[in-house]
């Protein structure tokens, strides 16, 4: 078993919006859990770790995807279905984090 940094069905690619940006490969569903963005640690800049799931995700005014804190984690939840090549995006609220 080999360490994977991204769900299978996710690929960094050049993204239209900024740089590069996570794609999804399959169609996902609402409210489908793509897993840990961010980590919280007090040591870290801005009382966080960005988990390679968190590092390549663009803002968008109409985002696909939202941060959902629960305990230690911020998760990526998909908040309408999304298709192949498609970019996961959220709105950058980190500050505002849905508890």
């Amino acid at each position: 078993m080999n360490y994977r940094p991204l769900p299978d069905f996710l690929e960094i690619r050049v993204s239209d919006i900024d740089g590069y940006g996570l794609f999804t490969k399959e169609i996902l569903g609402i409210g489908e859990n793509l897993g840990i963005t961010h980590m919280k640690n007090k040591d870290f800049e801005d009382g966080r770790i960005r988990t390679p799931l968190g590092g390549f995700i663009n803002h968008s005014d109409t985002p696909n995807c939202e941060l959902i804190d629960i305990g230690k984690y911020y998760y990526l939840i998909t908040k309408k279905d999304v298709m192949p090549d498609e970019e996961l995006t959220v709105q950058y609220t980190l500050y505002k984090v849905k508890v």
